[in-house]
């Protein structure tokens, strides 16, 4: 496959796509999309690696979501357009399982993981800060790079990262302000972004000014569905979306984007051998 463009964060693993999961990465692949595929537990990220071993243009990243190291309710405004309410069971990082499964090549990183404050108890905030550091510890040992999850945290996550982290990656959904971004820029980190781009201009700032070569595309499907699919579950194949809204919040040629965000994926998570089979 040619990989035109690269969704590097999806969650085709979850529930959402029960019904229709092998269509939804056909489609993808048919559209010349590559995708990362993440899990947020235990069982999501075992299921991630097994898509990621069936279909050539899929890869995954393990880990634990830090909303998920304790037990806490989330509803459809904190998760967004495509989430459902649900109570998180809590889990506590079993390291030699997601080491266990980090070893696959097929694996391009780990995460997501990091520090999510949004209606977090203060006294978890230990916790996920727990978790984070075995995430990266574990991504040092494996020699991946990360896949950082951060909501009003960015601060605290920086400064967890400058004391750990001796490998590099990239910002999930990145959505804090210019003075923020530029901090993990210059730490060594990408920026991704997702269909929100399409109907908001909150990040305008920041994709105009980051390195063009530090910018990477995702969807987060099932959520954020960007324009003109809006009212629609989010998938891998509406990345293109993304990488048109770069382009025009940039005021650049659409394919020379395209093509440095494809030459951003493969540098910072397919230089390990993972490139495409075919």
């Amino acid at each position: 496959m040619e990989m035109k463009y690269f969704d590097a964060h999806c969650h085709v693993n979850f529930v959402a796509y029960k019904e229709d999961r092998e269509e939804v990465i056909l489609r993808a692949r048919d559209a010349g999309v590559g995708m990362n595929v993440v899990g947020t537990q235990k069982d999501t990220s075992a299921d991630a690696l097994a898509l990621a071993e069936k279909y050539e243009h899929v890869y995954a990243t393990i880990g634990l979501h830090p909303i998920h190291t304790s037990k806490s309710y989330h509803d459809v405004k904190e998760l967004g357009e495509g989430g459902k309410e649900f109570t998180s069971r809590g889990e506590v990082f079993d390291a030699s399982i997601y080491e266990a499964l980090g070893e696959s090549p097929r694996v391009i990183a780990i995460g997501e993981c990091g520090l999510d404050y949004y209606r977090v108890e203060e006294s978890t905030k230990d916790v996920q800060i727990q978790a984070f550091v075995e995430h990266i510890e574990l991504a040092n040992k494996l020699g991946k790079p990360l896949m950082l999850h951060i909501r009003n945290a960015y601060e605290d996550a920086l400064e967890v990262l400058k004391a750990h982290a001796k490998v590099k990656g990239d910002v999930h959904f990145f959505a804090g302000d210019w003075e923020t971004a530029k901090k993990f820029l210059d730490f060594g980190f990408t920026l991704s972004f997702t269909g929100v781009l399409t109907f908001t201009h909150d990040y305008d700032e920041v994709v105009r000014n980051a390195p063009l070569d530090m910018l990477i595309s995702e969807t987060d499907a099932p959520y954020v569905t960007p324009a003109p699919h809006r009212g629609k579950r989010n998938e891998p194949s509406y990345v293109a979306e993304v990488v048109r809204a770069i382009a025009r919040i940039r005021g650049e040629d659409e394919e020379k984007v395209r093509g440095q965000v494809i030459e951003n994926v493969k540098r910072v998570f397919l230089s390990g051998g993972n490139l495409p089979r075919a």
